[in-house]
C-alpha cells in the first residue's frame, strides 16, 4: 500500500520508524490538504502525538486547585460557574486559568482542555 505521511517533521520521523514493511511511503506533508497533492497514494497516515511524550509533561505541575478549575473548564463551565462550584471569586478563577494556560502552554480555554486531555490530566 502506498501512503503519504502527514504531520510535523518530528512526528513523521517517529511514525516512519514504526511502519510495517508492506507500506510504501510515497510522500510526506505537513497538512492533509498538502498530502492530497501527492498522486498515486492509497492512504494518508496522520502522525499524531505519542501519548506522554517528554514534551507533554508540564514543566511545573498543576496545583490541586488548578486541577479543580481545569475540570470545570473541561465540563464547559463559565468562569462564574467554576467560581460558584468551588466557592471562590471570578477573579481567582481568572488567576488560576492564567497559571494553567502558562503551565500547559495553552493559548485559550479550548487549547487548555485539549492539552489536558492529551496529557491525561482530565477526563470527559
Amino acid at each position: 500500500m502506498r501512503v503519504v505521511l502527514v504531520g510535523p517533521p518530528a512526528r513523521r520521523a517517529r511514525l516512519r520508524t514504526r511502519l510495517p514493511e508492506q507500506l510504501e511511503v510515497v510522500g510526506e506533508a505537513e497538512t492533509i490538504s498538502d498530502a492530497r497533492r501527492v498522486a498515486d497514494a492509497d492512504a494518508y497516515l496522520v502522525a499524531a502525538a505519542a501519548p506522554r511524550d517528554a514534551d507533554d509533561v508540564p514543566s511545573e505541575p498543576l496545583t490541586a486547585r488548578e486541577r479543580e478549575v481545569l475540570n470545570g473548564l473541561a465540563d464547559g463551565l463559565s468562569n462564574k460557574a467554576i467560581a460558584a462550584r468551588l466557592g471562590i471569586s471570578d477573579e481567582t478563577v481568572k488567576f488560576h486559568l492564567s497559571a494553567i494556560f502558562g503551565k500547559l502552554q495553552a493559548s485559550n480555554r479550548t487549547d487548555a482542555v485539549r492539552q489536558a486531555l492529551r496529557r491525561g490530566l482530565v477526563e470527559i
